[in-house]
């Protein structure tokens, strides 16, 4: 979807800066170690890469198309596009090389090394191809190499990419005065932006009806995203997003361990009535972590459905009476996400699950959330890509800090089908693996899905050409013009 101004643009491009709201201040602009959201979507701005996904999330070619010459072989050819940093240099192999060695180095601590870990050797083959080998095969593997390209003698210089990046994607960087100021420039025309962190959604907001700021995505209330839609001087495009936003559990907690508890709680939650009257309709249900239309998702899986006297019944089989059963329940301090959890509270507590809410800065509720320190809590998975998320939220061995299985979920069935799925040749045979898998998980509920969001993006007149991607991207901004 694109958003269209409804003035007439005119045949220049205006070089005016354009602002660019953000609700957090990207913290590395080094692709090799960003794993925040800001970040990750800035660097897709800075930086090309080998790979990109289509609209299903099916890996394509973005710098370079590849062949699988063996199982554990993968050549990947450069093609045109691209291949100029911005420092004028062009990039080769050996960039490429260098990029991904560093990411496997293990002195670097790479949050990504680990889901790189089967690179088993690099070789540049000429200044337009190289190729992998690989310790076992990997199906996968095409998509793993989305990590933005950096030049080698930068690398070798020991060049501090997270605060002055040189790469080769359509905008370049010009400067970072300060944590909550970023300034880029696009390529292709010179256009001047700015991405200014302005935490606080309602400042955010009135801001952008001032004119201090151009333009914003997500990360705004329902109430201020409909009152944006009824301003004369703003626009607001809406587009179905990927973000996941799920209940997570201690899975070696005494209470909440109990498959009994978690599948009450499922049947507990009201989703439909959440996404209309609290998310404005903003959102779909899920059913698992990759939605339906995702090439390794499952559009047979059912919704557990609103009953909250199933509910009543499943707790009182496990021996609790109305009352009885207490859960500690964490989330962050954002505003928004206490209201949606005063909310599941309420919900919860119409069975009989007695909840206690507790709210922190991010620091310290991500920080417990790592170590485990939890009964119950909500978060979000945002632009999912890659099936392998499932070996890094729910593989036995995948605990912090090796993966992401902060509910300590152990499994045997779903260890041997994400085993299978990473391995089987078959395109077929590896999607039924995926749904076999989701299916179970849908079953075991390690986590209890909640909802897809929404992408909303929100402009001052004026503003003309933004796309939504559905991974939440920022590269609409490629587009963006403001018109006069």
């Amino acid at each position: 979807m694109a958003l269209i101004s409804q003035l007439t643009a005119c045949g220049e491009p205006s070089h005016a800066t354009l602002r660019f709201g953000l609700a957090s201040a990207p913290v590395t602009l080094d692709p090799r170690f960003a794993t925040d959201a800001a970040s990750a979507r800035i660097d897709q701005l800075l930086y090309r890469h080998l790979v990109d996904f289509d609209q299903h999330f099916q890996p394509v070619p973005d710098l370079a198309s590849w062949r699988q010459l063996a199982p554990d072989h993968y050549r990947f050819t450069l093609g045109a596009a691209g291949r100029q940093f911005h420092d004028g240099s062009r990039l080769t192999a050996a960039d490429v090389k260098a990029t991904y060695d560093s990411i496997l180095d293990p002195t670097h601590a790479s949050p990504h090394r680990e889901t790189l870990a089967m690179i088993r050797d690099i070789r540049v083959v000429n200044d337009d191809t190289v190729d992998f080998y690989l310790s076992a095969p990997d199906p996968l593997f095409p998509g793993r190499l989305e990590i933005g390209v950096l030049p080698a003698k930068q690398i070798a210089a020991g060049r501090a990419f997270n605060h002055d990046p040189l790469g080769s994607g359509p905008f370049r960087f010009v400067s970072w005065p300060e944590p909550g100021r970023l300034e880029l420039k696009r390529l292709r025309d010179g256009q001047a932006f700015e991405f200014l962190t302005v935490r606080d959604p309602t400042v955010r907001l009135l801001k952008l009806e001032r004119g201090e700021l151009d333009m914003v995505q997500n990360d705004l209330p329902p109430e201020m995203i409909r009152y944006a839609e009824h301003h004369a001087n703003l626009e607001v495009l809406r587009g179905r997003g990927t973000n996941f936003t799920y209940l997570g559990f201690n899975m070696q907690d005494p209470v909440t361990g109990q498959p009994a508890v978690r599948e009450a709680i499922a049947f507990a939650l009201d989703r439909q009535a959440i996404i209309h009257y609290v998310l404005d309709g903003a959102a779909r249900p899920a059913n698992a972590l990759l939605p339906p239309d995702h090439w390794a998702g499952d559009p047979t899986l059912p919704e557990y459905p609103y009953d909250p006297a199933k509910a009543r019944a499943l707790l009182k089989a496990a021996g609790y009476r109305p009352g009885e059963l207490h859960l500690v329940y964490k989330t962050s301090n954002d505003p928004f996400r206490v209201r949606l959890a005063t909310i599941i509270q309420q919900q919860l507590g119409a069975v009989g699950i007695d909840v206690d809410l507790r709210s922190y800065d991010w620091g310290t509720f991500y920080g417990d959330i790592k170590a485990g320190r939890f009964q119950m809590y909500s978060l979000s998975w945002v632009g999912i890509k890659m099936p392998d998320i499932f070996r890094y939220a729910f593989y036995s061995r995948s605990v912090p800090p090796a993966g992401a299985n902060r509910g300590r979920f152990a499994s045997t069935v779903a260890d041997h089908l994400i085993d299978a799925a990473e391995t089987v040749a078959d395109p077929e045979q590896q999607v039924d693996y995926y749904r076999q898998l989701q299916r179970y998980l849908w079953q075991q509920l390690p986590y209890v899905p909640l909802w897809y969001e929404d992408h909303v993006f929100v402009a001052r007149h004026g503003i003309s050409g933004y796309t939504l991607a559905r991974d939440g991207s920022y590269n609409g901004l490629e587009q963006v013009e403001l018109v006069k």
